[in-house]
């Protein structure tokens, strides 16, 4: 299993970049479909679409230098000629802000309140994660976007930018982009079960991100098909249906159509697993577990410690919880979830066979192949 684990992991990294809505994405969703064939079922692709931001030019000139980045993709954007003035911290007046931005916190934090007080001409935001590099922010108010343009750039540059800014030094930030209407994809797929009116299981897994994401979405594409191989053989007594989804990156558009195609099934499902991200990822990894009841967290933390597998965070009860787990939360649904830690989540550099453990990703793979089973059984 551990090398057919790495197989797939490898083969969906070096697709590209699997950003929602793009030619790399597309490719992708039909190569899952073909390995979901070759476990002997027959895929569905669901289509949605999208206005897609395809970047023209990101960068920022200041001090004689051009800094090249990411536009926030849920927030203003430029035209061609960018804007100018000058650069200063985000709780200054100056025309063009900087921030510290973590990995999906733009909407909190300093970042956040400057956006929506919407009083700087532009902001910078310099990503800051567990390694140097450029790691954006998922755009989660894609549908409703917010606050003036965002640069992204990397760690790399605080330095100097931060010299930059409490020298208040002239700059011209640019966040070009053309809007492109797109078609994306989720891939679904479902086991028969014996009463086919009975509520069914759901285990879902996003498939879509900003870089190759070999370590951020890898582990729970591969427990996904591993759960899928074990149902097949397992005679269901409910259907087990698996959606792996695209749109994770702006919010979480692909799980959102696959929701409003079966009006009701948050609340109605027996149970939705949520493979979240970071699965068996091998720079700094860690397991946290979310939960909407008791029931489920208990499942799953039984399962986990008798894999060997430890538990370093439990989301609190109440809180709601990460990744698409929030949709069904917010829905009312009952869920179990698991999102693993990641030094290089967002990271261009996810990418390369010492990027994940397949051993630790197998064992994720039985266990929830064996949670779905008893799920699906009763």
């Amino acid at each position: 299993m551990q090398q057919r684990i790495a197989e797939l992991i490898g083969a969906y990294a070096e697709q590209g970049f699997h950003r929602t809505g793009t030619a790399v994405d597309r490719q992708s969703a039909e190569w899952l479909a073909e390995e979901v064939r070759k476990i002997g079922l027959e895929p569905a692709l669901e289509a949605f679409s999208l206005s897609r931001v395809d970047p023209v030019r990101a960068s920022l000139a200041v001090k004689g230098r051009t800094i090249e980045g990411l536009p926030l993709f849920d927030g203003g954007f430029t035209g061609s000629k960018g804007v100018s003035g000058r650069l200063g911290p985000v709780d200054s007046d100056a025309a063009i802000g900087l921030a510290e931005l973590p990995p999906n916190a733009a909407e909190e934090g300093a970042m956040g309140e400057a956006r929506r007080r919407n009083h700087h001409r532009a902001i910078v935001g310099v990503t800051h994660a567990a390694r140097p590099g450029l790691c954006p922010s998922n755009a989660d108010s894609f549908r409703s976007p917010f606050g003036p343009p965002v640069l992204q750039v990397a760690s790399e540059e605080a330095s100097f930018l931060t010299a930059c800014a409490v020298a208040g030094a002239e700059a011209v930030l640019t966040a070009h982009v053309e809007r492109t209407p797109a078609e994306a994809v989720n891939v679904v797929a479902t086991v028969s079960g014996i009463d086919r009116d009975a509520a069914p299981v759901v285990v879902m897994t996003p498939r879509s991100g900003w870089w190759g994401c070999a370590s951020e979405r890898g582990g729970g594409i591969a427990c996904w098909l591993e759960i899928m191989r074990a149902m097949r053989d397992a005679e269901p007594a409910r259907n087990v249906v698996f959606v792996a989804s695209s749109g994770h990156e702006l919010g979480h558009l692909g799980i959102d159509n696959f929701i409003e195609r079966r009006p009701g099934i948050v609340p109605a499902a027996k149970a939705w697993i949520h493979l979240g991200a970071n699965i068996g990822a091998a720079q700094g990894p860690g397991n946290n577990v979310q939960a909407s009841d008791d029931e489920m967290e208990a499942m799953l933390a039984e399962a986990m410690t008798k894999a060997g597998l430890a538990i370093d965070n439990r989301r609190p009860r109440g809180l709601t919880p990460r990744g698409e787990a929030e949709n069904v939360h917010r829905g009312g649904g009952r869920y179990m979830s698991l999102i693993g830690n990641n030094a290089l989540f967002h990271n261009t550099a996810d990418r390369g066979p010492s990027v994940i453990d397949a051993d630790v990703i197998a064992r994720f793979g039985r266990v929830f192949a064996a949670i779905a089973a008893s799920l699906a059984r009763v």
